[in-house]
């Protein structure tokens, strides 16, 4: 059985307007679960996620309220895969060590905070930074994002950039 993890962080918002709903829905269908990787800035935008298994924690840049609804970090099992989940901001200069010691057990590390997209393998643990999937402006990246397919053979990730609807 094939599932489709939508994986996205920073998205720097404090409300979902129907702009982001419609990047969101286009970014993502297919996908039934989405991680998020903070800096959600406002929980209330987790409300463009309707219908999907959300999991989100806050990063650096959460109002205090989603701080204290959002966890630091978590894991979750899909597929017979664990994934651990966190902003990644408390890491210094060897994030991948710090990422890698903090999640041992983990077959994918789903981080952001560097606004920086990459898939890394280290080992049988596959990590993962979506990049920052607010635009930068029409001078800058429309948005980068990601995907986490699970399939027979394993996990499999791939980077986009999020489409610009007009």
């Amino acid at each position: 059985m094939i599932k489709k993890i939508g994986i996205l962080s920073d998205t720097h918002r404090t409300s979902c307007d129907p702009a982001f709903t419609l990047a969101v829905m286009t970014a993502f269908q297919g996908c039934d679960t989405i991680a998020h990787a903070g800096d959600v800035t406002d929980a209330r935008i987790l409300a463009a996620f309707h219908g999907k298994r959300v999991y989100a924690v806050h990063g650096n840049m959460c109002t205090p309220s989603t701080r204290s609804l959002l966890p630091e970090s978590l894991s979750f099992s899909v597929g017979g895969y664990l994934i651990a989940l966190c902003h990644g901001h408390r890491a210094d200069h060897d994030r991948a060590g710090y990422l890698l010691g903090r999640f041992p057990e983990a077959d994918a590390i789903i981080f952001g905070h560097t606004h920086q997209p990459v898939i890394q393998n280290f080992g049988s643990t596959l990590l993962i930074n979506p990049g920052s999937f607010r635009s930068t402006g029409r001078y800058g990246s429309p948005g980068n994002y990601a995907l986490l397919t699970i399939t027979e053979t394993g996990l499999h990730a791939e980077l986009h950039e999020r489409t610009v609807v007009s």
